[in-house]
Order: structure tokens, then C-alpha cells, then sequence
């Protein structure tokens, strides 16, 4: 009984100060110095600049496809597809994005990029590469009567490029992309 009350003072401590304080001093710190980043890195409302959003009409930028089962970018279900580069499944899956895509993208090249027909890791990945972008562009200006120059200056001032060259790729974030060409007009 001697040893009850100490070691029930210790968990009451503990819970305190790792279950109330600790939780409430990083959480307070992370809304002073990041705020947008603490709050999810919502954009204007419509989005995150984190998680891939399901655009499909002709006027907007599409992003990769994405594997977290029957919604779309459902940051919920989280996943990949876990089908092996040898499985007939995902060869399938990918001739069948090719298709629609070169349906969709008439005026584009035959090769369609890599990371507009497989999905990232997460299925949820917000960024396609600026190749891609650039693949897409003659359809999105078609689909909003603009200039096709203004769309590929619209992509390349959106291109977000790594802070040392060897660290990454360059990248579009393609909510950031959609929203600058709402900007310019109305689909």
C-alpha cells in the first residue's frame, strides 16, 4: 500500500504532463511559428497543398491517379496499388489510363508521361512532374480558349523546383496550377 500512492502520483504526473502539456505546447508552438502548415496547408478553402484533389473536367490540370480504393485521394485510405511492376493487373490498369488519356489529350504527344498513368505511393500525391503538365496543357487551353503560351507560362511560373538541385525533381502542384488558371478564367 506504501508503494500505491507514489506510483499512482507519478502516472497522474506523467498523464499531465505527456498527455495535457506536452500535446498543448507543441500544438500552441506549431500555430505560432508554421500556421498555414499546422492547419493542414489549406489553400484558399478549396484544398490542401498536401493531398491530390480528383479534377476530371477538360479545362482543369489532372493529377496522377490515384489507389486509396473507391474515392478518389480519400487521405483516409491511404495506400498504394501493391501490384507488382510483373502483374498483369497494374499493366492492364496503365494501358487503360494511355488510352483514356490520349482520348482525352488528342493534340498531345503519343508518350504520355509516366506520372500521369501510375500512382504515387500514398495515392495521394498533389504534384505532377512539369512534363506532364506541359503534356496536358494544349487540351486545358483548348477547353478554356487561351493561348497555348499562356497556359505553358502559367505552368512553368508554377513549377516549384527543389532547394538544392540533387535533393529532388521539380514538381507542379496541381490544386496551386488549377486555381492560378481560375484566376485567369472561368472554365
Amino acid at each position: 500500500m506504501s508503494q500505491l500512492r507514489p506510483a499512482m502520483l507519478v502516472l497522474l504526473l506523467l498523464t499531465l504532463v505527456t498527455g495535457v502539456g506536452y500535446p498543448l505546447l507543441t500544438t500552441g508552438l506549431a500555430q505560432w511559428l508554421f500556421p498555414a502548415q499546422a492547419n493542414g496547408s489549406l489553400i484558399d478553402g478549396r484544398g490542401s497543398a498536401l493531398i491530390g484533389q480528383n479534377f476530371t473536367r477538360p479545362g482543369y490540370f489532372w493529377g496522377r491517379p490515384s489507389a486509396t480504393g473507391d474515392a478518389p485521394y480519400n487521405a483516409l485510405a491511404s495506400s498504394g496499388s501493391n501490384l507488382a511492376a510483373s502483374n498483369p493487373a497494374l499493366d492492364k490498369a496503365v494501358a487503360e489510363r494511355v488510352a483514356a488519356l490520349r482520348a482525352a489529350n488528342p493534340l498531345s504527344p503519343q508518350a504520355v508521361p509516366v506520372d500521369l498513368v501510375t500512382a504515387s505511393a500514398s495515392g495521394l500525391d498533389p504534384a505532377v512532374s512539369p512534363a506532364a503538365a506541359h503534356w496536358q496543357a494544349p487540351r486545358v487551353a483548348t477547353a478554356r480558349q487561351l493561348p497555348l503560351k499562356t497556359v505553358e507560362d502559367l505552368i512553368d511560373a508554377n513549377t516549384e523546383r527543389p532547394l538544392l538541385a540533387f535533393s529532388g525533381d521539380p514538381t507542379v502542384n496541381v490544386l496551386r496550377l488549377n486555381l492560378a488558371l481560375d484566376a485567369l478564367t472561368q472554365p
